[in-house]
């Protein structure tokens, strides 16, 4: 259960990171600047949460799945190719929607690890619950 749990966080983690990637690529407007840098940010946390999520399954001595096929298989979130222009109030409802779903499975992944006794794994969950519920209250902020 933990093992598929961290893979599942592991590709979902890999899909937000092209996802937040497309965003910052494609956001044009006013906001530019400002979404432009935000989404950089963000995909650059990204990149630490995969990369610590997958060396600590491996220091349990678990497989993290590691090709974008497994990612897409796994993962909570959804791609979206960039087919038409997506306003940057859309981006932003995206991402904030990603991560609502990222802090609402890593609660899931509090309770499996706390069952497992495993308070190194659930002590990461804390901290990027933390995170994404903080972006999300910024990013509903930056919408008003």
């Amino acid at each position: 259960m933990v093992e598929k749990y961290l893979n599942e966080l592991t590709s979902s983690l890999g899909v937000l990171y092209i996802k937040l990637h497309q965003h910052h690529w494609y956001v044009t407007g006013q906001k530019f600047f400002t979404l432009h840098e935000r989404f950089e940010a963000y995909y650059d946390e990204t990149t630490e949460y995969l990369d610590e999520v997958a060396e600590r399954m491996l220091a349990l001595n678990l497989n993290p799945v590691s090709t974008l096929q497994e990612f897409l298989e796994h993962a909570w979130i959804k791609e979206t190719p960039y087919i038409q222009k997506v306003s940057d109030r859309d981006m932003v409802l995206s991402v904030m929607d990603d991560f609502k779903k990222m802090a609402a499975k890593l609660q899931e992944g509090l309770d499996i690890t706390a069952d497992a006794g495993d308070d190194v794994t659930n002590d990461m969950f804390v901290g990027m619950k933390q995170a994404y519920e903080k972006h999300i209250w910024m990013l509903r902020a930056y919408l008003d």
